[in-house]
Formats: structure tokens, C-alpha cells, sequence
């Protein structure tokens, strides 16, 4: 499970469109998404770097969060 701190993630939409970037880099991912902590949790056989590709593309760039 990979953790990530996004600072832009602020609302139900922003948590869905987070979601969305990850399900179309590993669609087999399990997600767990905390707004309120503006936090996401990733279980993924994709490497951290596509992710963070994915997630800052998608217009919400993570920074590491604490496991």
C-alpha cells in the first residue's frame, strides 16, 4: 500500500477525479481516499513514480505522505 499527501484533493469531486487517474493506470486498484486529511492510500502493483505521473496529470500532484 502506497500513501500520498494531496493538498489540492478538497472535496468529493476532486476525491473522484483522484480516483479515476489511479483506476485508469491499474483498474484492479484498491483506493482509499480520506478528504478531510487530504490523504489516499493505494494498493497497486504499479510502481510509485507512474502514479505520481497519473495523479499529476490528472491535476492533483502528491507529495509522500507517512505510512
Amino acid at each position: 500500500m502506497q500513501a500520498f499527501e494531496i493538498q489540492s484533493m478538497t472535496c468529493g469531486g476532486c476525491a473522484s477525479h483522484v480516483t479515476r487517474a489511479v483506476k485508469n493506470l491499474d483498474p484492479q486498484a484498491r483506493i482509499e481516499v480520506d478528504v478531510k486529511q487530504r490523504t489516499v492510500r493505494i494498493d497497486t502493483t504499479e510502481d510509485r513514480p507512474s502514479l505520481v505521473a497519473a495523479l499529476t496529470e490528472a491535476g492533483y500532484p502528491p507529495s509522500p505522505s507517512a505510512d
